[in-house]
Order: structure tokens, then C-alpha cells, then sequence
């Protein structure tokens, strides 16, 4: 694990080995950022949400898997949380059927978060959601 933390305290960011190590140590690495912004109470669902990501990343991509925490100055309640991978085809929001044992994280972040997209990028995608910060 990379991680760049930028010295205003607004970005953090880290890229992970594409192993199925690479879920927990994002979940860790979120959660412990979270609490040193004092935003613990973001802490379990930002990591259940970037561990969805994480997940889907490495069931279809290669290669490193990026994690980036903003606290965006334009938007003061809002936490930027993006995943990204070097595959470059997005992700489609499906309906899991009951008895699918997967295909059901796309919609945990798109019921989870306040807002979610995907964009694609040089050398793959990223895909986003913004979650409120407590007031």
C-alpha cells in the first residue's frame, strides 16, 4: 500500500496491489483516516462502501486499485470518496436477483450515498460517491 496524504488535511489517498488483501487494507486505511478528521461517524459506511468498490475492482480489473478521501473546500459537507481501477469499461447498476451471490454493490452505494457516478480516465476509471458529513 502507497498513501499520500496532502498537508492541508482535505485529500488523502492511497493505491493498493490488486490481491484480496487489498479490501481490508482499504477498509482499514478509510476508517483510521476518518478518525483522525474526527469523522468517525462516517467510518463503518464509507469503508462497507469502498470495500463494495475494492471488491468489484479486483473481480474484473488488473493491476493497482486507487482509494481517495477529499474533503472538498467548495463543499463543505460533503466527503468525495473515489475507487479507481485501470479497467476502462464502467460499471452498470444491475438488479440482483434473491439467489445472486453477487451484483448488489452498485446499488448499496447508490442507496448509501448522497451522490455516486462513474467517469473515465487515462489509463481506466473511477468510480465516485459523496457521503453528507454530520453537522
Amino acid at each position: 500500500m502507497i498513501g499520500v496524504i496532502d498537508t492541508e488535511g482535505a485529500c488523502a489517498e492511497w493505491s493498493f496491489p490488486a490481491r484480496p488483501g487489498a479490501v481490508r487494507t482499504a477498509r482499514s486505511a478509510v476508517r483510521d483516516q476518518l478518525h483522525s478528521w474526527d469523522l468517525d461517524p462516517l467510518g463503518d459506511l464509507a469503508a462497507l462502501l469502498v470495500s463494495e468498490l475494492v471488491t468489484n475492482a479486483l473481480r474484473h480489473a488488473t493491476g493497482p486499485i486507487g482509494v481517495r478521501l477529499v474533503r472538498p473546500a467548495a463543499l463543505p459537507g460533503v466527503l468525495l470518496v473515489e475507487v479507481s481501477d485501470p479497467l476502462p469499461d464502467l460499471p452498470r447498476e444491475r438488479v440482483a436477483r434473491p439467489e445472486d451471490e453477487s451484483g448488489r454493490g452498485l446499488q448499496l452505494v447508490a442507496h448509501s450515498s448522497r451522490r455516486w457516478g462513474t467517469r473515465p480516465g487515462g489509463a481506466g476509471k473511477t468510480v465516485w460517491f459523496e457521503l453528507a458529513v454530520p453537522g
